[in-house]
């Protein structure tokens, strides 16, 4: 029997190291309700997922009487092997190494669950409800910059995986080859620069070193970091020059490589977009003969706008990897999932 998209909904799952984010939905109202609660690692990965899962089948009663249930859709960090679902060493979720996340929920919920990583459903979110749609592009790379630097490829409205789920790891893209070493075993990856996390530890190493006196004496994350460097405090304003020149580098071999027409910086450090923009443009236009043959206003985009390549901060901020969980039931990928009908 087909399912009548109008009286639809779907439900989606952000699962974050800190904070799970459990929320249902229709096309045409958005989010009906989000269920926030605190991610209790230390109770262990099954703790977790009985939260996940008690959450799940709360909202399902409180919608399936008006609603017809379409898929439900989680968001996880990666490393995320598909299509086993099966989570490789990830770095915000300790102790869930080799955890078969997807039979978990599936057995749990005794239902199919389509499982993705959480910058890939940011990604796609953006594609279909943020910049892209604002655009009218459906081809996207993203990077998220929080905790670290995640990753998302959208080509033709469908998320790109790659061979073994594990597409879209820029965060991981060497940066500096002798730079700091990076938990997933290499040394100077862009999430080591260019991350919120990154940002407050050079901040940190600056202050020991007596290289940031403007900044000693003061215990600072990356938005107090960002207020000041936004006040004029030189110190802090060079940290994100210097985060941005890192995000710069990794965005031009991402064009150079991708040549699509929308690359979109999200996460929760790009509220100072303006302090790395400067940098950001700088590298592009060093690095990446492609960026200058094809930005706005170069004579290739001039004589065909479908082939220019712009740059843009995320427009869903916060919210963007659960719509993507949301809307991914109601998304035909290239695994040609079939949604649940509830």
């Amino acid at each position: 029997m087909a399912i009548d998209q109008s009286q639809s909904y779907s439900i989606g799952v952000d699962l974050g190291g800190t904070n799970l984010r459990i929320a249902a939905y229709t096309r045409t109202a958005g989010l009906l309700e989000t269920i926030l609660l605190p991610t209790r690692l230390a109770a262990g990965r099954i703790a977790v997922i009985e939260d996940l899962c008690g959450a799940v089948f709360d909202l399902e009663n409180r919608f399936s009487p008006r609603y017809r249930l379409t898929g439900i859709g989680v968001g996880t960090p990666g490393p995320l092997e598909l299509p086993a679902g099966r989570l490789h060493n990830p770095p915000n979720l300790t102790g869930w190494d080799g955890f078969e996340l997807l039979k978990e929920l599936e057995t749990r919920l005794n239902q199919s669950v389509i499982l993705e990583s959480d910058a890939n459903l940011a990604a796609l979110a953006e594609c279909v409800l943020g910049c892209g749609l604002t655009m009218g592009i459906d081809s996207l790379c993203m990077l998220t910059l929080g905790t670290g630097v995640g990753n998302g490829i959208i080509l033709n409205g469908k998320i790109w995986d790659g061979a073994a789920g594990m597409g879209g790891e820029a965060g991981h893209a060497t940066i500096y080859p002798d730079g700091a070493k990076c938990p997933c075993g290499n040394d100077g990856c862009l999430e080591m620069y260019a991350s919120a996390t990154a940002v407050v530890r050079t901040a940190n190493q600056r202050i020991a070193a007596g290289a940031a006196p403007l900044l000693a004496g003061q215990k600072w994350s990356a938005r107090t970091l960002a207020e000041a460097a936004f006040a004029g405090n030189a110190d802090a304003k060079q940290i994100y020059t210097d985060a941005g020149r890192a995000l710069g580098i990794g965005l031009a071999a991402l064009v150079n490589t991708l040549n699509l027409p929308l690359y979109v910086v999200g996460g929760g450090l790009v509220q100072a977009w303006e302090l790395l923009k400067p940098a950001i443009f700088e590298e592009l236009n060093h690095r990446s003969y492609v960026y200058r043959l094809t930005a706005p206003g170069s004579p290739v985009a001039n004589n065909n706008p479908r082939g220019a390549t712009h740059v843009l901060p995320a427009e869903l901020g916060k919210d963007a990897g659960l719509l993507g969980a949301c809307i991914l039931p109601f998304t035909a990928d290239e695994r040609s999932l079939v949604p649940v009908e509830g």
